[in-house]
């Protein structure tokens, strides 16, 4: 996704929250769904950022197929994400994604 999806997203998508995240979410035309990851500078450093953002990447990559397709999805971690459980977070993120 580039930035002008971004934008589209936030400016005519929908929004579901949970414990752990805010996901924003636009129907997007195609046969894939497709995700962002916006992880803002007031969560932590570089390198509690970039932690996040793997653990973020690999829940989607494992649990893609559980998602609906032609989705545009931008995922907003909260500061709990930094040191929750990855079993928790993943089962949360998927809980949200599926209610697109």
């Amino acid at each position: 996704m580039q930035r002008g999806d971004f934008d589209a997203v936030y400016r005519a998508g929908k929004r579901r929250s949970s414990s752990h995240f805010t996901v924003f979410f636009r129907a997007n035309q195609l046969p894939v769904s497709r995700f962002g990851f916006s992880i803002k500078k007031a969560l932590g450093g570089a390198v509690v950022r970039n932690r996040m953002r793997r653990r973020i990447r690999e829940i989607v990559r494992c649990h893609r197929a559980e998602v609906p397709a032609g989705w545009d999805i931008v995922i907003h971690p909260k500061s709990s994400v930094g040191h929750a459980e990855f079993a928790g977070l993943a089962a949360d993120l998927v809980r949200v994604m599926k209610s697109v």
